[in-house]
This record gives structure tokens, C-alpha cells and sequence, in this order.
């Protein structure tokens, strides 16, 4: 009876992680659109930017995203001269305490999505994910974990997850229409 139990609780459990999260089915039909124009701009595949759009601000739910409009955790560092939204993450003074850590504060998420853009592109330590394939979304989120994005050991694994589970690589042809109303970049008509 207990391993019956426990097997239909294992099941249940599957069931629920493979359905797809409304919340993320949300975010992508809102931010598909800036991933594909990101994309064409700059050279990072849509899959990769809307993986770490929906891992990094929870879906577009996290603090950071709802107040700073941050959808991509990127922290001020020395050359950032916008706004800025300071709470706890992974920084630590020298004893070790953790301590608050400076964010970059956009106006809204377009300014967010292209300073990402601009964030990878204009980065050195980024520069040999650019020789890869567009389509390679695999290589570029096994890259941005070794270049250092991301201090958790699964980002890799993570982002590839959700690509393939919401078939985000799909974005990457960049292949289709689209309509982009509140940002400055041009909409596609490919």
C-alpha cells in the first residue's frame, strides 16, 4: 500500500512539472517579440535571452523585475551611471557578511531586454559565445555559466530546460512577423 502510495504520489508530482506554467506562457507571449528584435540586433539567440529572462525575475515576478524593471539580474558594476535598486543577493563584505548588492533600474523592461543585449555583446568575457552558432542554444547557455553569469552551478542545465520545454529555441529562426508596440527598436517583418 505505501509503494503505491508513493508511486502515485511520483506520478502526480511529474505530471504536475511537465504541465507548463501559465505564468511563463505569459511572459513569453509578451516577451518573445523584444527576444526575436534582441536577437537580430545583436546576436544572441531569442531562446537563450527568454530563458534567462524567465529564470532570472521569476517570470517576470521578482522584486527586482516588478520594481527596478530588471529581468536579467544584472548588477551595476563600476561603469553603470543609471539608476540603481539595491538589495541582498551573493555579494559579501570582507568578513563575510552578506551585504546589499547595487542592481541597474530601467524604466521599463524593453530598456532591460537591450541593455542585456548590450550587457553580453560589450562584455569580454562573453566574446567567445558570439562565435558560436545562433541556433546553438545548448553551447551558449553552457558558456554564459562558464563566463561567470550566474553562480549557481545548474544555470546551464536550467535554462536548457526551459528552452525545450516551452520549445523556445523555435524564436531563434526569427522567421515570423512581429508587432512590438512601447520600445524604440524597430519591429521585424521578416
Amino acid at each position: 500500500m505505501k509503494s503505491s502510495l508513493t508511486c502515485l504520489l511520483a506520478c502526480v508530482v511529474a505530471m504536475a512539472m511537465a504541465q507548463p506554467s501559465p505564468r511563463y506562457e505569459a511572459y513569453i507571449q509578451a516577451y518573445a517579440p523584444l527576444a526575436v528584435v534582441e536577437m537580430h540586433s545583436s546576436g544572441i539567440p531569442a531562446s537563450i535571452t527568454l530563458a534567462q529572462g524567465l529564470l532570472e525575475s521569476g517570470a517576470g515576478s521578482s522584486t527586482l523585475a516588478l520594481k527596478a524593471n530588471n529581468h536579467f539580474g544584472i548588477k551595476c558594476h563600476s561603469d553603470w551611471t543609471g539608476r540603481s535598486m539595491y538589495r541582498k543577493d551573493d555579494d559579501r563584505n570582507k568578513h563575510g557578511k552578506l551585504i546589499e548588492s547595487c542592481f541597474r533600474s530601467y524604466d521599463d523592461p524593453a530598456q532591460s531586454y537591450a541593455d542585456h543585449s548590450d550587457f553580453l555583446v560589450n562584455g569580454r568575457r562573453y566574446a567567445e559565445l558570439f562565435l558560436l552558432k545562433p541556433t546553438d542554444y545548448k553551447g551558449w547557455a553552457r558558456g554564459l555559466k562558464k563566463a561567470g553569469y550566474a553562480t549557481s552551478k545548474t544555470y546551464a542545465s536550467k535554462l536548457i530546460d526551459i528552452i525545450e520545454r516551452y520549445e523556445l529555441h523555435e524564436y531563434d529562426r526569427g522567421d515570423f512577423g512581429l508587432a512590438l508596440d512601447n520600445t524604440n527598436r524597430p519591429a521585424s517583418s521578416e
